[in-house]
């Protein structure tokens, strides 16, 4: 099948199956920039997230949940009403809207476009005489454009959706520090909405103006940035690495190295930053991404934050949309905290080390995945088209249903009712079950190899007689007769073993 036709064929299945709809309101037209994910995109979800949680915790993470609306101070102090702009393009005879800097590395994909300033990417436009696509008129000024969403809470107090989670983390700094006990470094996630009013998004979930994002903070000291007792536990895995220099010289094909070689190297500068870069390593790997489709993409230092240190991307590689960014490592320094210190007139200056006299703003190092994009690469990522028949390769605990039961005919009481109970036996071992009696059984086994259901399980005639029934595998299609009381054990060895 055709690169085309097979991309077709998935952004099909994904409406099909109940994974992603919109844009929403879809029977009002829908709102570019807001979807939503029907319940097998919502079981993929939470699949993502119980892991991420349950990891999180056993590297000593703690989660919290802050508002998503905050007054305009928060705003001002953290820098986003100053700076979190775009960069726009308006047409003066059509009106036509677009964001600079994307819409010129489509028409000049040969030239580096991140972190150019308006003034080098206005000359440009005026050297490449580039025109507006939808009336041929020159374009000629760049306009900044603010992509927070202003709203009012109460009579006249002005308030702002935020655009990520981390900053409401920040304001609780006080909080953590005490119940933390003062023991650093301090380390959080927060999962939730945010939101950004893009210009003109595109991409489907990937660019989106409601998404949903999963932070994780640490709160550290510049001593502990550089002396980092758990970098030594993971400082020989490798990593596909493209840092700024390699790109400069239009080289996109990553080298793996380990992180103490890029520390040694001075490709990362701090074991506790490399850290970072681990756990989102580790994250991305427990979903099941192949390695030939993960890189992690270095900064330029035009491109980064005014306030960061480092910034690398961990990239997608998708057949729709090249490669996409999934999640951001950023090297906070102690930025967000002073900033906050200062209009708050609060004290962030605390004891980290072992004198107590010595006090510091501490540092922030920062992980930030965005889960619908983790959704999407996920979804195709590990779709296949073998001979017709589409298979979503999910791992096993990531797929929306982990078994689907099947009486072979529905019209016979006894078999029926076999196969009822072997499904509410698995939903009481906690193991997730979906009854399908319709249609015939090699269309239901085709439902479910399309939502990536890793075990189909049939209840035949001969159930009735030796107490047993098949379990067909997604991806082999072997089929397996086991006793109908071990099937919950069996189905249980067979998770376990996909997760070692």
């Amino acid at each position: 099948m055709k690169i085309k036709d097979n991309i077709e064929t998935f952004n099909s299945l994904i409406k099909r199956r109940g994974f992603i709809w919109g844009p929403s309101p879809e029977i009002y037209g829908g709102l570019a920039g807001f979807y939503s994910m029907g319940p097998a995109g919502m079981a993929v979800k939470n699949n993502v997230l119980s892991i991420f949680r349950k990891e999180l915790r056993s590297y000593g993470f703690e989660e919290v949940e802050c508002p998503t609306i905050m007054p305009e101070v928060v705003w001002e102090a953290s820098g986003h009403l100053e700076r979190f702009i775009d960069p726009v393009l308006k047409c003066k005879r059509c009106s036509s809207v677009y964001r600079a800097d994307k819409f010129l590395k489509d028409e000049l994909p040969d030239l580096m476009i991140d972190g150019l300033s308006f003034a080098e990417m206005e000359a440009l436009l005026e050297k490449n005489e580039i025109k507006c696509p939808d009336c041929e008129t020159r374009f000629e000024k760049i306009e900044e454009y603010n992509l927070m969403l202003k709203t009012k809470v109460g009579v006249d107090n002005i308030a702002y959706l935020r655009p990520e989670t981390a900053t409401t983390t920040y304001l609780l700094f006080n909080r953590l520090d005490q119940v933390m006990r003062r023991r650093y470094p301090i380390k959080v996630f927060q999962y939730g909405k945010a939101y950004r009013n893009e210009i003109s998004p595109r991409q489907g979930v990937l660019r989106m103006r409601s998404f949903d994002q999963f932070e994780l903070q640490l709160f550290i000291s510049k001593e502990q940035e550089f002396n980092f007792e758990e970098f030594e536990e993971v400082k020989e895995n490798e990593l596909p690495l493209l840092d700024w220099e390699l790109q400069e010289q239009n080289i996109d094909k990553p080298n793996n190295r380990s992180l103490e070689d890029a520390i040694e190297k001075g490709m990362l500068k701090k074991p506790a930053y490399a850290y970072c870069l681990f756990l989102a390593h580790y994250l991305t790997k427990k979903l099941g991404y192949p390695d030939e489709v993960i890189r992690y993409r270095q900064h330029s230092p035009n491109e980064r934050a005014h306030y960061a240190d480092d910034a690398w991307d961990l990239e997608i590689y998708t057949e729709q949309y090249g490669w996409v960014e999934i999640c951001g490592i950023h090297d906070r320094t102690d930025y967000d905290l002073k900033r906050h210190g200062a209009f708050s007139n609060q004290n962030f200056e605390v004891a980290m080390g072992s004198d107590p006299k010595e006090k510091e703003v501490p540092q922030i190092l920062e992980v930030a995945f965005g889960v619908d994009r983790i959704i999407y690469t996920l979804l195709e990522t590990n779709f296949t088209v073998e001979e017709e028949r589409i298979n979503l390769k999910l791992k096993n605990y990531l797929a929306p249903n982990v078994v689907a039961v099947f009486p072979l005919v529905k019209n016979k009481e006894n078999i029926r009712n076999l196969a009822l109970k072997i499904h509410n036996d698995l939903q009481d071992h906690l193991i997730s079950s979906f009854y399908d009696e319709s249609g015939s059984i090699g269309k239901r086994y085709r439902r479910q190899d399309e939502l990536g259901t890793p075990y189909c399980i049939t209840i035949d005639y001969d159930s009735l007689d030796d107490n047993a029934a098949t379990i067909r595998d997604r991806d082999t299609m072997d089929q397996t007769r086991v006793k109908i009381p071990k099937i919950p054990e069996v189905i249980r060895e067979k998770l376990l073993k996909s997760k070692l």
